[in-house]
């Protein structure tokens, strides 16, 4: 197996990861709200505070993975994380200022975890490669969530909420070894890789120099950035809205019982994962059919992003479970199509600051997690109807897909 193969192999587990601690809590805090008494507001407060963590540590992780190499910042912060997951239910039970602590802390650790392994796949994956490895790491993430979704209400029935948080924080410790044995940040470094590998990753990866100081004032005013910077929140307020509220939704909106919720919700995750991966090969087909490069982005984005609007909008004029979640997964199979749109731009504009432009935009991404979730738990509690949410969601994905077709760019902005 060629080496960055391994490293795209761990990454993946690493988003896995990722998500499988980040959206047990979307399970287990139905249990935890009924025992400790939290309303809708009170849950808001818990999805949105691991957001405030995941924000501040965005931009940092980027650069200092494309300064100083992205293995020890990935694997670190994945330690971080996992011992705040673990930390979980003593913080709960000690306090709900402890656990809104350790939440932030949790999103601390893991804000690091899309520039880290965005940066090191501009030094290790070759151009032809990389809209379906970048596709296929990001569907770690719904592949996480698909599994937190099928065992986590099998883990509260059985063993307790608690058991969740244990379990899952425990996992990261075993890839943390494999990830120190097999990864470099650069491919030059790697022990066992091939002369014909590392020529072929040399040649055509998008960068394979270390980066300097980024320059700072010219990021924060270009256009190119600022059109994936909005996409990326547009983007991220749908999932980040259905990470949170999605299974409360089944439960209370849809009337599902607590033992099928997980069942249910991981299948929009599943028609993601699984979407997202063909998005990435359908743009690396476009490319090696002579497709112009914008136009290819251009045009995933705005399939994506039109299909999920589409769809959101009119998820109120269903009434059945099936029919609801049939609509949700066919808009969640149209937007794996951003695959090969601004997901994966930040290689196209800036190669050597990639991990620093995927934490710009990254950080941009994660304030919906603060605002979307807690926005949605204000419009339950004032109208105790879901429609509102839909609706709102669907908009944001009509105007992130308006402002990237107009704004967008794949000439490099930054040397």
């Amino acid at each position: 197996m060629p080496v960055r193969f391994k490293i795209v192999t761990l990454s993946v587990l690493a988003v896995f990861i990722c998500y499988i601690d980040r959206v047990n809590i979307s399970i287990t805090i139905i249990p935890m709200a009924k025992e400790l008494g939290w309303n809708y507001e009170r849950i808001g407060l818990v999805s949105a505070s691991f957001f405030v963590g995941y924000i501040v540590t965005q931009v940092l992780g980027g650069y200092l993975s494309d300064k100083f190499g992205a293995k020890q910042v990935l694997g670190y912060g994945l330690i971080i994380w996992s011992i705040f997951t673990i930390l979980t239910p003593l913080a709960s039970y000690m306090s709900f200022a402890l656990l809104i602590l350790a939440r932030i802390g949790m999103g601390l650790g893991e804000g690091i975890t899309f520039p880290a392994w965005h940066s090191l796949y501009a030094r290790w994956i070759p151009i032809g490669e990389r809209s379906r490895a970048v596709g296929l790491t990001n569907s770690g993430l719904f592949i996480g969530t698909v599994f937190a979704l099928i065992t986590t209400p099998l883990i509260v029935i059985h063993l307790g909420w608690e058991w969740a948080f244990y379990l899952f924080g425990g996992v990261g410790f075993i890839w943390f070894y494999f990830w120190n044995k097999f990864v470099t940040s650069s491919p030059r470094d790697h022990a066992s890789i091939s002369k014909e590998e590392l020529t072929l990753i040399e040649e055509n990866a998008p960068t394979n120099e270390e980066a300097k100081n980024p320059p700072w004032k010219v990021l924060m005013t270009n256009k190119a950035l600022w059109a994936i910077a909005v996409a990326h929140f547009c983007s991220n307020y749908s999932l980040f809205v259905f990470l949170s509220w999605l299974p409360i939704f089944i439960n209370q909106g849809l009337g599902v019982e607590f033992s099928s919720v997980g069942l249910l919700a991981m299948l929009p995750h599943l028609t993601s994962f699984v979407f997202l991966n063909l998005g990435g090969l359908f743009a690396d087909f476009l490319l090696s059919k002579g497709m112009k490069l914008l136009r290819v982005r251009r045009l995933c984005n705005t399939l994506g992003f039109g299909g999920a609007g589409i769809c959101l909008a009119l998820v109120p004029s269903f009434e059945t479970v099936a029919s609801v979640i049939t609509v949700i997964c066919i808009g969640n199979a149209l937007s794996g199509f951003a695959a090969g749109g601004f997901i994966v731009n930040h290689a196209d504009i800036g190669p050597k600051y990639t991990g620093t432009l995927m934490g710009i935009t990254n950080m941009i991404g994660a304030i919906p997690g603060i605002v979307g979730v807690y926005l949605s738990g204000l419009i339950l509690n004032a109208t105790n109807s879901w429609d509102a949410v839909f609706y709102v969601v669907s908009g944001v994905m009509f105007f992130g897909m308006t402002f990237y077709f107009f704004f967008s760019s794949v000439e490099k902005q930054f040397d």
